[in-house]
Formats: C-alpha cells, sequence, structure tokens
C-alpha cells in the first residue's frame, strides 16, 4: 500500500473529463462495488490498488458526488472555489487555496 498523493481539503481536476472538486475522503485502495468497476471502459479502467478520493466535483452542469482513482487526478491550479453545495457540510472556508476540513469536537 503507498501513501496518498493528495490530501482531504485539495482541489483537484480530472485528467481526462471536463470536472474538478474538492476531496472531502480517501480510500487507500478501490472499494465500491464490481459492478461501478466493471461500468468503466476496459482500456480506461484503473488498476484497484491505489489511493482513490471521494470528491465534491462540479462541471459546467452539475454538481456530483464522484469516485476518483489516483492516476486521474491532477491538482487544480485555477484558484477557484468550488461550487458544490455541500462543500459547508465537510470544510470551514478555503485558506491558501485548499479547504479547512471541519474540526469535529466530542461531548
Amino acid at each position: 500500500m503507498r501513501t496518498a498523493k493528495f490530501q482531504i481539503g485539495q482541489i483537484v481536476r480530472h485528467r481526462f473529463f471536463p470536472f474538478r472538486g474538492v476531496i472531502f475522503d480517501v480510500d487507500p485502495t478501490f472499494s465500491n462495488t464490481e459492478e461501478w468497476w466493471e461500468a468503466i471502459p476496459e482500456a480506461i479502467r484503473p488498476s484497484k490498488d491505489q489511493p482513490f478520493y471521494h470528491l465534491l466535483a462540479e462541471n459546467e452542469e452539475t454538481a456530483y458526488v464522484a469516485y476518483v482513482s489516483e492516476q486521474n487526478l491532477v491538482v487544480d491550479e485555477s484558484g477557484a472555489a468550488v461550487g458544490h453545495p455541500q462543500v459547508d457540510d465537510f470544510f470551514d472556508g478555503i485558506e491558501d487555496g485548499r479547504y479547512l476540513p471541519k474540526q469535529h469536537h466530542a461531548n
């Protein structure tokens, strides 16, 4: 197992498809359904033995949650905030181009 290249709160974009987002969770290796896996065309299907990232994603039409392999992500250098409606559920704002995860306090 290897260390994840990207971190929670980091803004990334897909290497091939026109969407970007902020990472809100990381799986050390593939952790989705086999049906999801098989729906990816074999020619571009990533290996399962790498980190996979949960993104609050957006494109020009909509906002959604995406599950993306590390090999298919690159850092988003645009400096623009992510407009996903759930950003405030996970993060306390943005600083130096990164979202700050909400701090959970014990009662």
